[in-house]
């Protein structure tokens, strides 16, 4: 196992890896949870004495949310509720010096690590270790953190090129998401393990599923992919209406496996028994598949689906969510997701909620967090612990 911050010796100069990456609308960078979490390990190690410089990106180049980390110190400063001081420079002269004057106690926030070419470059970790960011910056601390979980999945130089020259620590944040993540791997539940599984990509959950066949009893259906499956089912949904493109070239790639799957499973399948959409007077209303010809998009998970689907949850030892039911961002198609939610926020289980937005939907609808087991801030990184693959920030903490 890797090293945590229970075994960090006092009085460190520490270099932090977070995630902040965060939407950014007209130029405004949104506070979200990742601050929060974030947070939480940097005040840790800032109240125990710690110098500490962070380590964060935004954005990718070419792209509008690809900006500086000035408005992430503030919001930072907002969490810690202490000044976390920015520089505008990564690893040049600049950041030299305010690291050089950085003291016990203290937060110092670099700039946006993507603005380096060699952060994103295509390499090894023995050769991004001999970059000149890794080489320039590992020998200003005495260890580095990993705290950034969300990008675990990603073999770049601020995540695997430090542990390979430095003392290398999980920081708070990588640790409960690890153990919560890859609980499904390496959990033995004596109950039932149901997994809800939505949103847009049926690749990724398809991937899941194959993975957790002899963990999970029950996958609970929705969204674009639960539209896909019930087509597969032979009902007439699942493909794309005038002015969608999310059903027909997952279709064609995905066809055959979800027969397959559907077709080996057998009833460990539960797919939507009604699917909501928009009227013409602009509310909510909901259909049975059974018969249904599909003329317009379908939103949400109807209230009968909501109603069974809760009745597995209730029945079960634990819960695993990946994807939204429905386009719960607008408050007429959030019943799926929020009643389902609830359902397990109501229960006794083990549960754990993931995959990018749909843990926003928890803070979104009023939900206490403190209700579900864990709720991860991860989206690839989180699917990729649910199958059970390697995490390259993982193999390089534990290495």
């Amino acid at each position: 196992m890797f090293k945590t911050l229970d075994d960090l010796p006092d009085s460190q100069r520490l270099l932090v890896r977070i995630d902040a990456n965060s939407p950014v609308e007209d130029g405004e960078v949104r506070n979200n949870r990742r601050f929060a979490r974030h947070a939480e390990t940097l005040r840790e190690l800032a109240d125990a004495g710690h110098a500490v410089a962070v380590l964060a990106h935004q954005g990718r180049p070419g792209r509008d949310t690809f900006v500086s980390l000035e408005q992430h110190a503030e919001i930072l400063s907002e969490h810690l509720d202490r000044e976390v001081r920015y520089v505008p420079d990564t690893y040049g002269e600049a950041s030299l010096e305010a690291i050089d004057g950085l003291g016990g106690g203290e937060v110092l926030l670099l700039e946006n690590v993507r603005m380096v070419d060699e952060e994103l470059a295509d390499r090894t970790p023995e050769a991004h270790a001999e970059s000149a960011l890794v080489e320039t910056l590992s020998g200003e601390f005495d260890a580095y953190v990993n705290d950034a979980y969300s990008t675990a999945h990603r073999g770049h130089a601020s995540i695997v090129g430090f542990p390979r020259v430095m003392d290398a620590y999980a920081g708070r944040v990588m640790e409960t998401e690890y153990e919560a993540n890859s609980a499904i791997q390496q959990r033995e539940f004596d109950g039932r393990v149901a997994m809800v599984l939505g949103g847009t990509k049926a690749d990724d959950l398809i991937g899941v599923m194959e993975r957790v066949e002899d963990t999970v009893d029950t996958f609970l259906m929705g969204g674009i992919v639960g539209e896909l499956f019930l087509r597969a089912a032979g009902y007439d949904v699942g493909y794309d209406v005038e002015g969608t493109d999310f059903f027909d070239e997952q279709w064609a790639e995905q066809e055959e496996t979800i027969r397959e799957l559907l077709d080996s499973y057998g009833d460990r399948i539960r797919l939507p028994v009604d699917l909501a959409y928009e009227d013409e007077a602009g509310d909510r209303a909901e259909i049975a598949v059974e018969g249904v010809e599909k003329e317009t998009s379908f939103l949400d998970v109807g209230s009968g689906t909501v109603e069974e689907y809760e009745s597995v949850v209730a029945d079960s030892e634990a819960v695993f969510v990946k994807g939204a039911l429905g386009v719960f961002e607008d408050e007429r198609f959030a019943d799926g997701t929020v009643g389902v939610l609830e359902a397990i926020a109501r229960t006794d289980c083990f549960s754990v909620v993931g995959g990018g937005d749909t843990s926003r939907a928890i803070e979104l609808y009023g939900m206490d967090e403190d209700d579900f087991s864990h709720v991860s801030i991860a989206g690839g990184a989180y699917v990729r612990a649910l199958t059970g693959e390697s995490l390259v920030a993982i193999e390089a903490l534990k290495r």
